[in-house]
């Protein structure tokens, strides 16, 4: 019978120490809610891009891609994405669509400008550039002539 108390005993601890494990990954890893207000931007391709992708400024993240949509009127992809509420975004911010790196994910990479104005909650990026395209660059690298000035004919 005591064997059977230790062996819940030590069982039991093992849950919470598994617990306590998965509470701090939990907030390590930014899971839980994303907080901030939605801002929206359109892309003519968003490659990689997932619901859930980091949104960076300065290679900080401050928000995440929270929903993806075609509008069916210009085929563009309209992202919509949560910025801090302690960011404030100029109207002239620009957002890009980032690679993490060759085989890596993509995140938004956001770049305020010098305006005064700031983007409203639910507003949208005006200024936006979509997700280059692997196979296009790496096409054009192979398959380049050399210039004739490095040729020396």
């Amino acid at each position: 019978m005591t064997r059977g108390i230790v062996e819940t005993l030590a069982g039991a601890a093992v849950l919470i120490v598994a617990a306590g494990f998965f509470a701090y990954a939990w907030s390590r890893a930014d899971i839980g809610g994303a907080g901030g207000y939605p801002v929206h931007a359109r892309f003519s391709n968003v490659g990689a891009l997932n619901v859930g992708a980091d949104v960076r400024i300065g290679g900080i993240r401050v928000g995440a891609v929270t929903n993806q949509e075609l509008d069916p009127e210009t085929y563009m992809a309209v992202v919509t994405m949560t910025v801090r509420d302690d960011i404030a975004l100029t109207t002239d911010t620009t957002a890009a669509i980032k690679a993490e790196g060759l085989l890596g994910g993509a995140y938004v990479a956001l770049e305020p400008g010098g305006e005064i104005d700031t983007i409203p909650p639910g507003g949208e990026i005006l200024f936006a550039q979509a997700a280059p395209d692997m196979i296009d660059l790496m096409t054009q690298l192979v398959f380049s002539r050399p210039s004739a000035a490095g040729a020396g004919e």
